[in-house]
């Protein structure tokens, strides 16, 4: 069976390049049939954020990307937390000591950091001189006895043949191991792995068959390699996902204080946009021939990076083979034409709208404390008519406030377009309306257009004056919904109301 991890390290919350890492190993796992496992990395003390864990628990559920093990879904893996498999690495690390392939190393932070630069002033590439290499196992046992702190490195003169190792996604990686420190540690002072040690041992002991992981980790692939090599052990398939980057050009990172998932949470994007939007940010091109493919995977067209796909359409269509090697930019305005189309689709059935609208009443109720006009029955009919102008769901208040409280008059955007009316032109429509209205009171928008024609006609003025003046007077704004949908919300009683308002603030306007 196809078992994959996605293993975040609590030190801070998920952000956009975790949850995609999160997003492919799932794909990937769902569309071969197989599980995945959300291990948690916590071995780095220093860097340890408490609430992180639940972060990311939350992060993940959010996006509907629930694990098939791991903290809260025991199974036969755990423990879950590196933390607590301590044993077991000093275990490895035995085993990696006793077949000459480790070695214990006593040297101070300061003599390494002496010696790297005594190293680097010769204009060698070696980060370390190996001096403890050389030491006896009579030395090593009685500084270890007299209490001596270490750290285990591997001892990279005594390794396998080393090949080219090969990556699901770049490909056959030439020179690798020329990057590698010299003699890399394993295990720290404080008798915590390193993170090469403890993916490798985690991984083998929790039968993981593909490892996908951010590009971040391609140059330690010949290390962790080696380590499989050395140990005896067959490793899993490897596939690295390209860097994210800023629309600036940087790399996204979660040290930087870059978005974390829980600002797209909390502004209001949804989980199937965001998710489409991160799927295929470096998946859908095609690559060289050569490339390796994941068993089973077809050879299909893959989408481009704004076709609108469900979760379950990401599943069937993904593609590993066609995830590119090059770093890609995520694009907000992708996020916002995907996630616009996502609540369109969400829209087609009156649940959907309901349900929506209960996620939207909290922002409205905050955003307008004082309306009478905040019941999520009304919400969903001021939705139903704003649908192709919302791209958040945050929208609701800012696009059309005057559903919710009355126009302010006096903001620049409504002075604007009063300027553009000349005072009668506008007196004249707004006196009536209101004198229709006292004798009709149209119930549908079909019906409202009609009695709309006959009081433009009335008036005797061109269609534009009267539904600018008319539509000044009912939001204040420029743009927005048709006249018919704004009073069909508002009501014939509202409306009234509302015109009454406006020409009360036109005749102050003009006596000033």
């Amino acid at each position: 069976m196809v078992l994959l991890r996605f293993a975040p390290s609590p030190t801070g919350a998920l952000h956009l390049g975790g949850l995609r890492t999160a997003l492919y190993n799932h794909l990937f796992a769902k569309k071969h049939g197989g599980k995945w496992i959300l291990r948690i990395e916590d071995t780095d003390a220093a860097r340890y954020v408490p609430t992180a864990v639940d972060d990311i628990r939350n992060a993940l559920a959010w996006a509907g990307l629930p694990h098939d093990f791991g903290p809260g879904m025991d199974g036969p893996h755990g423990p879950y937390f590196q933390s607590e498999r301590l044993d077991l690495y000093h275990s490895y690390t035995r085993r990696l000591l006793d077949s000459g392939h480790a070695y214990r190393c006593f040297c101070s932070p300061d003599k390494l950091a002496a010696t790297r630069e005594k190293l680097a002033r010769t204009g060698s590439n070696a980060t370390y001189d190996k001096s403890c290499l050389h030491l006896t196992e009579e030395e090593v046992a009685r500084r270890v006895r007299a209490g001596e702190k270490s750290i285990v490195r591997l001892n990279d003169d005594n390794l396998p043949d080393r090949a080219s190792p090969t990556d699901i996604v770049f490909g056959l990686l030439r020179d690798a191991h020329a990057s590698l420190p010299t003699d890399p540690v394993l295990l720290k002072s404080d008798l915590f792995p390193t993170y090469h040690l403890a993916s490798v041992v985690d991984d083998h002991e929790m039968d993981i068959t593909h490892v996908l992981r951010g590009e971040e980790w391609l140059p330690s692939l010949p290390l962790h390699l080696d380590l499989y090599s050395c140990l005896g052990l067959e490793p899993p398939q490897f596939a690295h996902l390209p860097i994210l980057l800023n629309p600036n050009g940087t790399k996204m990172s979660k040290r930087n204080g870059d978005v974390s998932v829980l600002d797209f949470m909390r502004r209001g994007w949804e989980p199937e946009g965001v998710l489409n939007w991160l799927a295929l940010a470096g998946w859908g091109v095609h690559h060289e021939n050569g490339r390796p493919s994941p068993p089973g995977t077809p050879s299909t067209q893959p989408p481009d990076s704004t076709t609108l796909m469900t979760l379950p359409e990401l599943i069937d269509q993904f593609d590993l083979s066609s995830v590119t090697h090059r770093r890609n930019v995520l694009d907000p305005a992708k996020l916002a034409y995907l996630n616009k189309h996502h609540l369109m689709r969400s829209w087609q059935t009156e649940q959907g709208i309901a349900f929506q609208a209960t996620r939207v009443h909290d922002v409205v109720k905050a955003t307008f404390p004082h309306s009478l006009y905040t019941n999520v029955e009304y919400i969903t009919r001021v939705i139903s008519v704003l649908q192709g102008r919302i791209t958040n769901l945050h929208d609701v208040p800012t696009l059309a406030p005057f559903f919710f409280v009355e126009p302010d008059y006096e903001l620049p955007e409504a002075r604007s377009v009063k300027r553009g009316l000349s005072a009668d032109d506008y007196d004249h429509v707004v006196r009536r309306v209101i004198l229709q209205l006292e004798s009709s009171s149209p119930s549908t928008q079909s019906d409202i257009a009609v009695f709309l024609h006959d009081a433009c006609e009335k008036t005797g003025l061109k269609s534009k004056v009267f539904m600018t003046a008319l539509r000044h007077a009912l939001s204040g704004m420029k743009a927005g919904p048709s006249l018919p949908e704004i009073i069909d919300v508002l009501g014939t009683e509202r409306t009234a109301e509302r015109l009454k308002l406006a020409l009360s603030a036109h005749k102050t306007s003009n006596s000033e």
